[in-house]
């Protein structure tokens, strides 16, 4: 009782998900579903009847009324063939619409929820990721796809219209006791079939970290980037090798169960089948020499091989039914998990007007056992240039990934001008925020909405755009432009272009600059000249200091060299403040920042390229 409740429940889902398709489609499709279920076997009776009169008919001659009731039979029978091709290519028609639509809803909902996580930290969790690869999958390419489901269960609807109307015909003609018979060897089979599928699926589905591992081989190896050092470094037997691993590792656990789901149960099925089959033809045989009408012989022959031909693989419902709703659960755990109750927010958060204060803030990623920050107390204060500076791994990035929001404290806390910024709603609190991360997207749009989108309310200020790509030194670049501001940012579009790193690093500086001019009350850049040479650094800096003079911002960076001008520089070491103040004042303290300085600066005072002392230092 246990499967059978389990069987209802899964085809329910189905049944409500079929709704999101609309009433009207779903109508139709069960209407001519029930319609193919039923004409097979009135084709059945029909040529059954035509062959059972044709004696009779071949005998009375014609004109003659057996000739006449022959026709009428026939005509009958030509009508459930053709209408069985016509309704065909309509019922396929009508299943591509419905799983379109429904898997249509469904992606929007995938995406919605994806974008719906206040943070990112959950996008990060293993479990979570593999529901939302399989969802993602299923949804966009899957054949046999949430919506695939739907019409996939009304073709069961087809399926079993035809074998009741089959045993319907040899219990009436023949046995009863037969026709039960026939339907349970057909059910047997077919939970064979079906039950085999299910268990073969959830084996594919467990095996989602061989497809990770398949998918980034099979990446690599059409990647334009990593094709470049994979026929430099000769890297092209290695990265064979990787790919039969992966293919290994997928196929060692699927045919183990290959095996186990499908061959002894269809052995079994297949002998019970034999038996069922064998008995109902060998009783039916006696019967029929006891006397049988030549239409009798012919409606039971046909209607047993007709309900048979049942057991079957169903092409158009098997797959799509047994394997769709996984990616259907998986969407559902995935929208769960992002939809998990959160701290209660409020509404709008105000501007900041004194200091952004991390309060001995300790923070862990998932999976990771050492804390990147470790009790963690800095003061930003506002209207101020803070400079974060370490070395790779100090947790400068993860300080930013938590003023944003995108994390939340393991413990401890952030406080907006005494209040913990969690009492404010996560988009309300980022509104405040301009941030240009060390990654920054490279957005395929035009100059001036790559620009734009750091205020993207104030996105029809085209004045503010040009002037924020003047500031940041981008005109000569956009004034060699095709279409100047319009232009697209990316090659394989009309007119479009793409540039450098150290061209798009401005793009990106000009964005942040843009959102400044229009209201945002901390600008937060990382890392924001990584793909500048040492003097544009420098000179970055310079000019940065100037147009936010007065402003709150945040820099992020490795090279202490170009952040002297900073207000407050503050040194984090192994995720603790180590040192902070200003330029001089670390200098004369002689520690762990005038160490570092000494030892980059060093770098750029030799070679006619070189920065010169004074450059490095003043």
């Amino acid at each position: 009782m246990n499967w059978f409740r389990q069987r209802v429940a899964e085809r329910w889902k189905i049944v409500r998900l079929a709704g999101r398709a609309g009433p009207g489609l779903v109508t139709g499709l069960l209407l001519i579903n029930v319609l193919l279920g039923i004409l097979p076997v009135a084709f059945v009776v029909a040529t059954g009847v035509v062959i059972g009169r044709v004696p009779a008919a071949v005998e009375a001659g014609l004109p003659s009324a057996e000739w006449t009731g022959l026709l009428r039979v026939f005509l009958l029978g030509a009508v459930a063939f053709v209408l069985q091709q016509l309704l065909a290519p309509v019922v396929t028609l009508l299943r591509e619409l419905t799983a379109r639509r429904v898997d249509g809803l469904l992606l929007e909902d995938l995406m919605e929820a994806s974008l719906r996580s206040p943070g990112i930290g959950i996008l990060e969790d293993q479990s979570t990721l593999d529901d939302l690869r399989n969802a993602a999958r299923q949804l966009e390419f899957g054949f046999q796809s949430p919506g695939q489901a739907v019409p996939g269960l009304f073709a069961l609807v087809a399926r079993y219209t035809a074998l009741t109307g089959f045993a319907a015909v040899v219990g009436t003609v023949f046995s009863w006791l037969a026709a039960v018979a026939l339907v349970a060897a057909v059910l047997v089979f077919r939970y064979c079939q079906r039950g085999g599928l299910r268990k073969y699926v959830k084996v594919r589905f467990d095996t989602v970290g061989a497809h990770r591992k398949l998918d980034y081989v099979r990446g690599l190896a059409v990647d334009s980037d990593a094709g470049k050092e994979i026929r430099v470094f000769g890297l092209l037997l290695w990265l064979r090798q990787q790919l039969r691993e992966a293919y290994e590792l997928l196929l060692r656990d699927v045919r183990t169960a290959r095996r186990r789901v499908y061959l002894w149960p269809f052995i079994w099925a297949s002998l019970w089948g034999l038996a069922v089959t064998v008995a109902v033809f060998a009783a039916f045989g006696t019967t029929a020499v006891a006397g049988l009408s030549l239409t009798e012989f012919v409606l039971v022959v046909q209607s047993i091989l007709g309900a048979l031909r049942l057991s079957e693989y169903y092409a158009e419902a098997d797959s799509q039914t047994c394997v769709g709703m996984y990616g259907y659960e998986a969407l559902r755990r995935f929208t769960d998990r992002i939809d998990e109750p959160g701290p209660a927010a409020s509404g709008a958060a105000p501007a900041p007007v004194a200091e952004i204060r991390f309060e001995n803030v300790t923070f862990r990623y998932p999976g990771q056992a050492s804390p990147v920050l470790d009790g963690l107390s800095l003061t930003i204060p506002i209207g101020q240039c803070t400079a974060l500076v370490g070395l790779n791994g100090a947790g400068k990035t993860t300080v930013v990934k938590l003023l944003t929001r995108l994390y939340e404290p393991t413990s401890g806390a952030i406080l907006a001008d005494g209040i913990d910024i969690r009492a404010y709603h996560p988009e309300e609190w980022r509104a405040r925020l301009g941030v240009i991360f060390q990654d920054f997207a490279r957005f395929e749009a035009s100059v001036a909405d790559n620009i734009a989108f750091g205020a993207v309310a104030a996105k029809h200020d085209r004045a503010g755009v040009r002037q924020a790509a003047d500031a940041i030194g981008l005109s000569p670049l956009i004034d060699s432009l095709p279409k100047g501001l319009d232009t697209p940012l990316a090659r394989h579009l009309s007119g479009g272009v793409d540039l450098s790193g150290g061209q798009w690093q401005r793009i990106a500086l000009a964005r942040a600059l843009f959102a400044l001019r229009h209201g945002t009350a901390v600008v937060i850049l990382d890392e924001p000249t990584a793909s500048l040479d040492v003097r544009a650094e420098a000179q970055f800096f310079d000019e940065f200091a100037a147009l936010t003079r007065g402003a709150t911002t945040l820099l992020i960076s490795h090279r202490f060299s170009t952040v002297r001008r900073a207000d407050q520089i503050v040194v984090l070491e192994a995720g603790s403040v180590l040192e902070r103040g200003a330029h001089d004042e670390l200098m004369a303290h002689d520690g762990r920042y005038a160490e570092l300085f000494s030892l980059q600066a060093d770098r750029f005072v030799d070679g006619p390229e070189a920065l010169t002392e004074t450059e490095v230092t003043a």
